[in-house]
Parts: C-alpha cells; structure tokens; sequence
C-alpha cells in the first residue's frame, strides 16, 4: 500500500505545480503590464527679457600713419654723416644728415662782400647826390646832372636790395646742408650711407618719418549698409547714437585693443568698382603697437535698438526651410518649437524682433534630446558674453548624467 501511494504522489504533486507556474507567470504579466515611471529631461534655460542693444558693425581695415614725411636733400653735395638711429624715434628739428657744407660756406661769404660793396656804393652815390642837389638849388649846376645823381643812388640801393637777398639765399642754402626732420615720429633706415652724392629734391628719398601716436585706421563700409543703416533709423527701428562714436579694434590676433578710437570723417564718394566708402577712425598709441600696414577689424556702434531681446546662438537653430527656430518651456512645463525672426548677429547671440515676448524661457542646453510637447524640468542658467558657453562648469556633465538616468 505504501508502495502504491509512492507511486501516486508524482502524479498528484505535477499538477499542483503547473498550477503555480501558471499563478507566478500571471503575477509577472500583470506587473509587467504597469509601466516603470521615467524621470522628466533636464533642460537648462535662460530667461528673456527686452533691454536695449548697441548695435555694432565689425568692419575691415587697415591700419595708416597720422603724418608720413619723405626725407629729401634740397642742396646738392656729399652726405658727409648720418647722425639718427635707423628705427628710432625723432623729433622735428632734428639733424638726420650733414652733407658737406665747404661750397655754400663760400658761397655765404662771397654774398656777404658783394653786399659790403653795394652798401659802400651806396654811401658814395648819397654824396654825390646830396651835392648836385646844392648845386642845382643855387643855380650852379643843371637838372641833368642831379637826376643822373639821384638815379645813380636808386641803383645803388637796389644793388643793396639785391646782395642782401643773395647773403639770405646762401645763408638758406648752407643750413640746407644740415637735413633735419620735419616732423616727430618713427625713423625707417637710411636709403644712401656717408659718402655718396645726393641733389635737390632728388626722386630718392633718404629716409621716411612716420608719425605713430595718434594713428589713423581706414575701414570700409558698404553702401548697402549705408542705406539699410538709414532705413531702420527712419522705420524706428534705430536710435542713433550722434556725432563722435566709439570705435574699438580687433587685432589680426583675435586680441581687443585696448584703447578706444573716435572718428574722423567719412569719404561723400562711393567707389564705383567695389561699391564701398572709406572711413577713418584715429586711435592713441603711445606704446606703438598698431604699425601702418597692419590688418584690423574695427568695431563700430551704429545705433541703440530699444526693445529688443537678444538670444544666445547655442539656443537658436534652422529648420529644413532654413529658419529660425528656438525651443521654448512652456508655463506648464511643456516643450514647444516655434520660428523666430532674427536680425542680425551681435556677439555670441541673436538679435530677434519677432516670436518672442518677455518672460519667456529658452531652452540653451538639453534641447536636441527632448520633443515637442513632452514635459521636461527647466533649471534656469547664465549665458557667458564673451564665449557663449554655459557660465557653471558642470552644467554639462550634470544635464548628460540627468539625462543617461531617465534612458
């Protein structure tokens, strides 16, 4: 009997186990069934508000020299020395050159004789006309005789006129002899060394005199901009800002220059092959850092645009018409995508005048993982000016590590 309940009991026990199986698989299904709750996206956003902007122009130029002198001899004669240092600076006054001055010490003092004698002809032609003058009053000498007289010393007298103005040539000519500097400024080298022969106003020059401080950039503007400038102006939608701008400069470096510059004037002619204007703008320089020639960009304040809102470019994106396009945190939470219109660049973000209204939270960061109309936590940030990044360093890494946790 024993044995047979042996038997039985496997048979017995089976499907009491399916039976459970089965309890524990429905168990399963049913947890299964609910879904595990998923953490909502991170999103950094800054908050928008209206606030005017100065409206700049970031313009190519060149930088120029405030005075330039050629350096031309106007004697001729041997360069006897050379008496600056090439590269240096100079005042205006200064000898540069010496250039042999034997034939016009000469010259100078045969001058001043011819002059001794002229004056001494003078003396004796006043005599002899003082005395024909007696001659004539007392009706012992004839008119003829005095006119001759008072002729003779007019002529002794221009003679005079004539040696004086030659002693004054020689004596122009003989301090030519010294070349000095016309202005002060920065000394390039010397185009002819002691020793060779130089003439008046010859086409070489000796040496250029560059004034550096103030120095002078040339920008140029398009006439286009001119034009749109002066339509947002009238429409309103510019404030200008009046007579003596600032001007800034960006080195070919990427650097800022540190001082700043106003401008001078602008040209009131178009080019006609390139269709742009020359504009000047003068800058200190006292540690001669801009030198003629070097390339600049100059940054221009073109006006005030009131109201306006400016979003950083790392929240701003196209679509596939190539709009703008920014996403937004709605105030329930929600992502929306709408298209913005954009004016123009300024700095690291964009200048909007439409889609946009105060309070408004732009997504910056976390965008391109998150869809329109799915709910998302938004923690507010600060957007860095100068480089457009993420002010906290860790942002990143925080919004990722979020962000890996929900998937």
């Amino acid at each position: 009997m024993s044995a047979a309940r042996a038997q039985l009991s496997p048979r017995l026990a089976l499907p009491g186990l399916l039976l459970c199986a089965t309890a524990l698989a429905g168990c399963n299904e049913e947890k299964s069934a609910t879904p595990p709750m998923q953490p909502q996206a991170q999103v950094s956003i800054v908050v928008l508000h209206p606030q005017p902007v100065a409206i700049t122009a970031e313009l190519p130029g060149r930088v120029a020299a405030n005075l330039v002198a050629e350096v031309r001899p106007q004697v001729n004669g041997i360069i006897k020395s050379r008496l600056y240092e090439e590269g240096g600076d100079v005042k205006a006054g200064d000898v540069l050159y010496e250039i042999d001055p034997a034939p016009y010490q000469a010259a100078l003092d045969s001058a001043i004789a011819a002059q001794r004698k002229a004056e001494a002809a003078v003396t004796n032609a006043q005599v002899r006309a003082s005395r024909y003058q007696e001659l004539f009053q007392r009706n012992a000498g004839s008119r003829q005789d005095m006119d001759d007289a008072n002729a003779t010393l007019a002529q002794a007298q221009a003679d005079v006129a004539s040696a004086k103005a030659s002693v004054e040539t020689a004596r122009i000519n003989l301090a030519y002899t010294k070349v000095t500097a016309p202005i002060d400024g920065r000394i390039d080298k010397s185009a002819l060394t002691p020793g060779a022969l130089v003439t008046a106003n010859q086409a070489t020059a000796l040496t250029t005199i560059r004034k550096l401080d103030p120095i002078n950039v040339d920008v140029t503007q398009s006439s286009t901009n001119l034009l749109r400038l002066r339509d947002d102006i009238a429409a309103g939608r510019l404030r200008f800002t009046g007579l003596g701008v600032a001007v800034k400069l960006k080195l070919d470096t990427g650097q800022q220059y540190d001082k700043s510059g106003k401008l001078e004037f602008a040209e009131a002619n178009i080019d006609e092959t390139t269709g742009t204007f020359r504009v000047r703008a003068e800058f200190p320089n006292p540690d001669k850092l801009l030198l003629p020639g070097m390339f600049v960009r100059a940054l221009i304040q073109e006006g005030i645009a009131e109201n306006s809102f400016l979003l950083p470019q790392r929240g701003v994106g196209r679509n596939t018409k190539g709009e703008a396009t920014g996403k937004f945190v709605g105030p329930d939470g929600k992502v929306e995508e709408r298209v913005l219109t954009t004016r123009r660049s300024v700095g690291n973000n964009w200048l909007v005048d439409g889609g946009v209204k105060d309070g408004e939270r732009l997504i910056v960061e976390g965008g391109q993982l998150v869809r329109t109309g799915q709910v998302v936590t938004a923690n507010e940030v600060s957007v860095d000016e100068a480089t457009g990044e993420l002010k906290s360093a860790n942002r990143r890494a925080e919004l990722d590590a979020g962000n890996s946790a929900k998937n």
